[in-house]
């Protein structure tokens, strides 16, 4: 095993690398935890062939939209863990484009969201944190 480089001590580790981060964690319903958000109302995590997948609903004003899915890379809490414990994906909308990083902290799903316009509206880009809790309704 060769030493590998690092730049922080959390970087450096003294085992073989880990080559698959086990998602579950990340799996399910994730509800938002304020009620009358005017962002994002749930996300459904799932794997399909060894890829995470989000499907995000959004509140619109005649209800839920939904985003449709996106792939979405998984991160461990560290270079020697195998447990997924966040995620970082991109909704482009062509006029816009949301982008997500995610970590679970004390059960929740904590989203970071960035959005930025791609047209000419000279909407400023905005970001979002918000908090969502795992439902065990089936979806």
């Amino acid at each position: 095993m060769s030493k590998t480089q690092y730049a922080q001590l959390s970087d450096h580790i003294e085992c073989d690398p880990i080559t698959k981060i086990d998602p579950a964690a990340l799996i399910g319903r994730w509800i938002n935890s304020n009620p009358d958000t005017n962002s994002i109302a749930r996300i459904n995590i799932t794997e399909s062939n060894g890829q995470l997948q989000l499907q995000v609903f959004a509140v619109g004003p005649h209800g839920l939209i939904d985003w449709g899915t996106a792939t979405a890379d998984v991160f461990a809490s560290g270079p020697a863990s195998r447990t997924g414990a966040g995620f970082m994906c991109t909704y482009d909308f062509g006029f816009a484009e949301a982008r997500f990083l995610a970590m679970i902290m004390k059960g929740l799903l904590v989203l970071a969201q960035f959005h930025t316009f791609k047209d000419d509206s000279n909407r400023a880009g905005y970001f979002l944190r918000e908090y969502f809790a795992m439902t065990h309704e089936h979806f």
